[in-house]
């Protein structure tokens, strides 16, 4: 046990989430950006690197006793309180040149994501929320905002993010996916965390996705549910831990769980 409150521990995620700001946006669209592949083919740069160093860094000072788990070093430690990193979420969208990307810190307590920052430095924008604390964002330095999903209570009203089709079609989820789209009123594959990001803005209703990993995930759900929504894996399970995930304004999650789950 600590005396840390979860604010103080949203505070020092919001104090390492600025010092990662300065890394990435200075390697952002770089001539001498170093881009290497993983063994799951996925892109990994230096700026991924540097910036998940100094977040693990700031954890292992102020918090020496908490675990840490991060895309590109792993896991460490043993404490029910464990830091989760995704240092750029959305790698492809940052070395390409693409804004939307951002850095993502989680503290998850027994394995429940209480503390949760989003920062996209190339867009301006900061998203935080902390269990009980309310969800936050804010832009270009500009006076924080508090966050509430959409009200959107009827399914043909609403305005879905399927991320990636392509995820979906890999599942064997595509007739569920078309199925979605189809009963709701617009659609389109944002990506990335932005789009669940926009949804605790309440600019979209739904989001799903597949083929996901703990640190994609982990810093969304608090601020999705402290904005009002709700967040589950697509078969409906609580928690960063399942591989999927559905993010609503909590009105209509279940009639879309319930969608999904009639088209197996």
């Amino acid at each position: 046990m600590t005396d840390f409150t979860l604010a103080d521990d949203l505070s020092l995620a919001l104090a390492l989430a600025a010092e990662a700001d300065l890394i990435s946006i200075d390697r952002f669209s770089a001539l001498d950006l170093e881009i290497t592949t993983k063994p799951d083919r996925t892109p990994v740069t230096d700026a991924d690197k540097a910036v998940e160093r100094i977040i693990r860094a700031g954890i292992a000072g102020a918090r020496p006793g908490d675990s840490i788990r991060g895309e590109e070093y792993g896991e460490a430690g043993d404490s029910d309180r464990e830091w989760i990193i995704d240092p750029i979420d959305g790698t492809t969208n940052f070395l390409r040149g693409s804004p939307i990307w951002g850095t993502l810190i989680s503290l998850a307590v027994n394995g429940v994501p209480q503390v949760g920052v989003v920062s996209s430095p190339a867009l301006g924008k900061r998203w935080w929320a902390a269990a009980g604390h309310g969800a936050f964002s804010q832009e270009h330095g500009e006076e924080p905002q508090r966050l509430s999903v959409s009200k959107v209570s009827s399914l043909d009203a609403a305005y879905i993010s399927y991320n990636s089709l392509p995820g979906w079609d890999d599942a064997g989820r595509l007739d569920a996916v078309l199925a979605l789209t189809r009963a709701t009123w617009r659609s389109r594959a944002i990506g990335d965390m932005w789009a669940y990001m926009l949804l605790a803005e309440g600019a979209l209703d739904v989001v799903g996705e597949f083929d996901l990993q703990p640190y994609d995930l982990a810093a969304l759900i608090p601020i999705v549910e402290e904005a009002g929504g709700r967040f589950t894996s697509v078969e409906g399970q609580p928690g960063p831990w399942h591989g999927t995930a559905l993010a609503t304004n909590g009105v209509l999650h279940d009639e879309v769980l319930q969608l999904l789950r009639s088209h197996p």
